[in-house]
C-alpha cells in the first residue's frame, strides 16, 4: 500500500470559521472530497484526532494535515480524478479506526423530488423527507447509514445531532440544496434506532434543537427526539384490502365504535388491543373502529388533537410497527379502521413544529390567521404550497402505509370560516371580502381528491357542525369532496329531545324529526362521540331522564333509532353498555357495569343492532336517497311516537326490502297502536327494546298480520304492543331479503366466523 504525495490544503480560512461555529450552509463545499487544478483534496472534520489518512480505492494512502479546530486536509497532486475513500483515523488509544465520511455522497433527493417538493406536489413526501435507512455500494464495498431530509428555507446552518454522533453540534452540519429550502445529509454508521434532532440555526443567529417534522417514530413523551425506523412488519390482510379496492364504502354498512386508545382499558399496548379491543369489536359486530388521533402528541389530555408528529404513531403504545399489526389484526377479522386527523392547527410546543426555522413557516405568520384563540393552537399556513404539501402527503401516509381504511377530519368549520371564534375586526376577509377561507378549502380538496384518487376504497369524514354547502360533493362540481359529513344537528337536536322530561317531549317533538328535513343533503353519519360524554355533559345514560330503569330504557330505545335512521352510526366507546359516569381520559371505561344485568343487556342490544344491520340492507343501502326512507306518522306528538319505513333497492310495492320502525319516547305503553304498512302478509318483530329489560318480555319473534286497510299513507296496517320507552322493528315475514354478494351475512376470518355476525 503505497502513500501517494501530499500538500497540506490551502484552506479558505473564513470557511473553516464558519465550520466550527455551527453556521455553515454548504458544508460540502468544504468537507469531503474535491478535484481541481491542484489534484485530489480530502477535507474531514475528526476532533481528538492524532492523524488522519485517507484510503484510496486503488490502495493509496493520503495523509491529512491538521487545518484548525479537528479540520484535516491533504491535496494528492497525482491524483486526476474522484476516487472512493475511507478515512483511517488514530486516536489516543493507539488503534487506527476505519471510518466513512459523509461529505463524499451525492445528495439522496434526486431533481424530480426537488422539483415536486418546491411545488408542494409530492404525494409520498415522507419517502424523501425524514430520515432513512440506506445502502451505498462502491468499489471499496457497501456502505449502510442514514440519510437525512429537512425542509427549513430561512435556517441559515442546520446540523443533524443523535446518537451517531455524541449529539455534537458541530460533527454533522447538513447542506442546504439550492431552491428548495431542503437541507440533506447522509450519515454512515447510523442505524435504526437511533435518536436524531435538528439543530436549525436562525436568522437571528440563535441555533434552536426541533425534532424532525417528518419523524416516523419518535422517543415516549416527554421526550421529543425523533428515532430512525423501518418497517418489518409482514401484511397479512391481502383479502380486506382487495375487497376494499372493489367496493364503495359509501353505500355499504358503516358502524363506528369510536376509541380512544389509552383509556379504552389503561395499560394496554398495540399489540395487546389487537387481542382485546379487536374480539370485543368483532364481538359486537362494529364494521369499523375509529381512533382518536393516534399521531403523537406531548400532552395526554389533548387527547392527541394537539400534534407535535404528524407522521409518527404515539410511542405511548408501541412501535409503528405494532400499531400496523393492530391495524392488520382488525382487518383480518373483518372490521375497518378510521383516524382522527388534525390538519387544522398544531400544538406549539418550541421543539415542534411550531417557528420551525426560527420564524413561522408551518403556522401563517399574520396570527389573525395563524392562531387560534379557542384551543391556543397554530394554525397551519394553508396557502403555501410546501405547507399543503405536508398535510395532503400526511393523509396519504396514513391510508398507504398503514392501510387505515378511512380519515376524520378534526374541526373542518374551523378551517373553513376565517371569522371562525373570532371578535370583528380580529380576523382578515378572503381576496372577495368574505368569511370563507379559500386555501383551507383548496388544501380539503386536494386532500380529498388525492386520497380517493390513490387509495380505492377508502373513506374522508368531515366534522363540520354548519350547513356549508357541499361537503360531501365532489370536488369537480364544487364540493369539498368528503365522502360523510358528521351530522352534528342530528345529534345535537336528538339528544336535546332525550334530556326532556317524557311528559314534555311532545313539545319538543320536531327536534327529532327536522333532521330528515336534510337527511339526504349531505352523505351523513350520526355522531355520539367523546365530545358528547366529557366536560360536565353528562354520559349518554345521564342524558335522560327518569329513574335508572327510565334512563337505560330511553338508552335502548334512542340506540335502535339511531341505528334505523338514515346514515352511518358511530357511538363512543362506554356508550355501548351504557356507562353512567362520563368519560374521563385518565382512567378505564366502567367495565364492572357489565356484570349488572341491566347493563349487559344494553351492550347485548348493541351487538344485535349490529347484526340485523349488516344483515338488513334496507338500513343503509340507500342513505342519502329519499327513496330509502318513509315517514309512517311523524307528527304524533301526543304520543311521542315516530313511525317510518327503511327501503332497499328495489320496487317498494313489492320486492324492495323493507323495515319498519316505530320508537315510543313517552312514559306511557300503547297497547294497540296502529300503524301503516306497504304490503300484505304476515311481518315479524326482530327486534324489542323493552326485552331488554333483564325482567321485561320480548316480543321479538312475534307475528302480525298486516290486513288490508289505509292507514298512514299505506295500504295495509296493523296493530302493535309498543312498550314505553321502546323502539319495535318489523319486517315481512315471507320474503327474503338477503344482504348483496358483497357483504356477506358471516364474515369469514381465520378460525372461524365473526361473532355477532347473523348466521
Amino acid at each position: 500500500m503505497s502513500t501517494v504525495p501530499t500538500s497540506a490544503q490551502v484552506a479558505d480560512e473564513s470557511a473553516v470559521d464558519a465550520f466550527l461555529e455551527a453556521r455553515h450552509s454548504q458544508p460540502h463545499d468544504l468537507l469531503g472530497h474535491h478535484l481541481g487544478p491542484g489534484g485530489l483534496t480530502v477535507t474531514a472534520y475528526r476532533p481528538l484526532a492524532r492523524s488522519v489518512r485517507a484510503r484510496l480505492e486503488g490502495g493509496e494512502l493520503l495523509e491529512l494535515h491538521h487545518v484548525k479546530g479537528g479540520v484535516w486536509s491533504g491535496t494528492a497532486p497525482s491524483v486526476s480524478e474522484t476516487h472512493d475513500y475511507r478515512l483511517l483515523v488514530a486516536y489516543d488509544d493507539g488503534v487506527e479506526h476505519e471510518q466513512d465520511d459523509p461529505y463524499r455522497f451525492a445528495p439522496t433527493l434526486g431533481e424530480i423530488d426537488r422539483h415536486l417538493v418546491g411545488e408542494g406536489r409530492h404525494e409520498q413526501l415522507w419517502t424523501v423527507l425524514g430520515s432513512h435507512v440506506r445502502e451505498y455500494g462502491g468499489p471499496l464495498g457497501t456502505v449502510r447509514g442514514v440519510s437525512f431530509a429537512v425542509w427549513a428555507p430561512r435556517a441559515t446552518a442546520l446540523h443533524v445531532i443523535g446518537d451517531f454522533n455524541g449529539w455534537s453540534g458541530v460533527s454533522h452540519p447538513m447542506r442546504q440544496l439550492i431552491g428548495t429550502g431542503i437541507w440533506e445529509l447522509f450519515v454512515p454508521g447510523a442505524e435504526e434506532g437511533m435518536n436524531y434532532l435538528y439543530a436549525i440555526r436562525g436568522a437571528d443567529g440563535v441555533t434552536r434543537n426541533h425534532t424532525d417534522p417528518m419523524a416516523r417514530r419518535t422517543e415516549v413523551a416527554p421526550k421529543y427526539a425523533a428515532v430512525v425506523t423501518e418497517t418489518h412488519h409482514e401484511w397479512a390482510d391481502d383479502a380486506w384490502m382487495e375487497r376494499r379496492r372493489n367496493e364503495n364504502p359509501h353505500t355499504g354498512p358503516m358502524s363506528v365504535y369510536e376509541v380512544h386508545l389509552g383509556s379504552w382499558r389503561q395499560g394496554q399496548s398495540y399489540r395487546d388491543l389487537a387481542e382485546h379491543l379487536v374480539n370485543y369489536c368483532r364481538d359486537l359486530g362494529f364494521t369499523h373502529i375509529e381512533f382518536l388521533p393516534v399521531m403523537e402528541h406531548p400532552y395526554v389530555p389533548s387527547w392527541g388533537y394537539h400534534v407535535t408528529g404528524y407522521y409518527a404513531p404515539t410511542s405511548r403504545f408501541g412501535s409503528p410497527d405494532d400499531f400496523r399489526f393492530l391495524v392488520d389484526t382488525l382487518h383480518q377479522n373483518g372490521i375497518g379502521v378510521i383516524l382522527d386527523w388534525v390538519p387544522g392547527h398544531f400544538a406549539t410546543d418550541p421543539w415542534a413544529l411550531a417557528r420551525f426555522d426560527g420564524q413561522p413557516l408551518y403556522e401563517h405568520p399574520d396570527p389573525r390567521k395563524g392562531w387560534h384563540p379557542e384551543w391556543g393552537s397554530y394554525i397551519f399556513d394553508m396557502g403555501r404550497p410546501e405547507v399543503r404539501n405536508f398535510l395532503v402527503a400526511n393523509a396519504i401516509y396514513w391510508l398507504e402505509e398503514f392501510h387505515v381504511d378511512g380519515l376524520r377530519v378534526d374541526g373542518v368549520a374551523s378551517m373553513l370560516y376565517l371569522d371562525y371564534s373570532r371578535q370583528p375586526g380580529a380576523w382578515i376577509p378572503n381576496v372577495h371580502g368574505g368569511r370563507e377561507n379559500l386555501e383551507a378549502v383548496q388544501l380539503l380538496q386536494e386532500a380529498n381528491g388525492t386520497a380517493y384518487k390513490r387509495v380505492p376504497g377508502i373513506v374522508t369524514i368531515a366534522e363540520e357542525s354548519t350547513s356549508w354547502d357541499g361537503v360531501t360533493r365532489p370536488t369537480d362540481s364544487g364540493g369539498l369532496g368528503f365522502g360523510f359529513k358528521w351530522n352534528m344537528g342530528w345529534m345535537n337536536d336528538s339528544l336535546r329531545y332525550i334530556g326532556q322530561d317524557p311528559i314534555y317531549r311532545q313539545y319538543h317533538h320536531n327536534a327529532m324529526t327536522f333532521a330528515l328535513m336534510y337527511a339526504f343533503s349531505e352523505n351523513f353519519v350520526l355522531p355520539i362521540s367523546h365530545d358528547e360524554v366529557v366536560h360536565g355533559k353528562g354520559s349518554l345514560l345521564r342524558k335522560a331522564r327518569g329513574t335508572r330503569e327510565e334512563q337505560l330504557a330511553t338508552v335502548r330505545a334512542f340506540l335502535a333509532h339511531m341505528w334505523a335512521h338514515p346514515g352511518k352510526q358511530l357511538i363512543f366507546m362506554g356508550s355501548e353498555f351504557a356507562q353512567e359516569s362520563e368519560w374521563a381520559d385518565g382512567r378505564s371505561l366502567d367495565w364492572w357495569l357489565l356484570d349488572q344485568p341491566a347493563h349487559y343487556r344494553v351492550h347485548a342490544l348493541v351487538k344485535d343492532l349490529n347484526a340485523l344491520y349488516v344483515q338488513r340492507r334496507e338500513l343503509w343501502e340507500l342513505d342519502r336517497d329519499p327513496a330509502g326512507f318513509l315517514w309512517l306518522n311523524a307528527d304524533d306528538a301526543g304520543h311521542n311516537t315516530f313511525s317510518y319505513l327503511r327501503f332497499g333497492v328495489g320496487d317498494r310495492a313489492t320486492d324492495a326490502p323493507v323495515l319498519a320502525a316505530v320508537v315510543n319516547f313517552s312514559g306511557s305503553t300503547h297497547e294497540s297502536y296502529r300503524i301503516g304498512l306497504p304490503r300484505a302478509g304476515r311481518w315479524e318483530v326482530v327486534l324489542d327494546t323493552a326485552g331488554y329489560h333483564p325482567e321485561a318480555p320480548s316480543s321479538t319473534g312475534r307475528v302480525v298480520e298486516a290486513e288490508e286497510q289505509p292507514w298512514d299513507g299505506q295500504p295495509y296496517a296493523c296493530n302493535l304492543v309498543v312498550p314505553k320507552l321502546s323502539a319495535v322493528w318489523l319486517v315481512p315475514l315471507d320474503e327474503a331479503a338477503p344482504a348483496p354478494a358483497d357483504v356477506p351475512l358471516e364474515r369469514t376470518v381465520e378460525g372461524g366466523v365473526v361473532a355477532g355476525s347473523p348466521s
